[in-house]
């Protein structure tokens, strides 16, 4: 499934009770409710950059290669390393304290991220 594109924020499942269970400050919770994200996705293969842009100018971005230990960035800031793996056409990844999967599905960019039982599920529309 081809990624490549650029996809803004739609809608969102569960969001307070993820954000409680990683352990995000208020501020960083505040910040990110019904926040209008736009992610930016470029594949080129199994190699890919990950761009999101946030309101007021904040961008965080993941490039990473499929199969390969890569250096990342959280929802909350927090550096680290991981693999990237592809499972049935999604991407999945184990960040520190959670699981996350991205798909296309309906022309849509779904990621669900899983953290002791809690899911929370976006879903953005493709705009470009």
């Amino acid at each position: 499934m081809a990624f490549t594109g650029k996809y803004e924020f739609e809608a969102d499942e569960n969001y307070d009770a993820f954000v409680q269970k990683i352990g995000l400050s208020s501020e960083k919770v505040e910040m990110g409710r019904n926040c209008k994200i736009v992610t930016e996705v470029v594949q080129n293969g199994n190699d890919f950059t990950w761009t999101q842009h946030f309101p007021g100018g904040r961008t965080t971005t993941n490039s990473f290669t499929v199969g390969s230990e890569a250096d990342m960035e959280t929802f909350g800031g927090k550096k680290f390393k991981a693999t990237v793996k592809m499972e049935d056409g999604k991407l999945v990844a184990d960040f520190p304290n959670y699981r996350h999967t991205a798909e296309i599905s309906g022309g849509k960019l779904v990621e669900i991220s899983t953290s002791s039982g809690v899911v929370y599920k976006r879903t953005s529309k493709k705009i470009a």
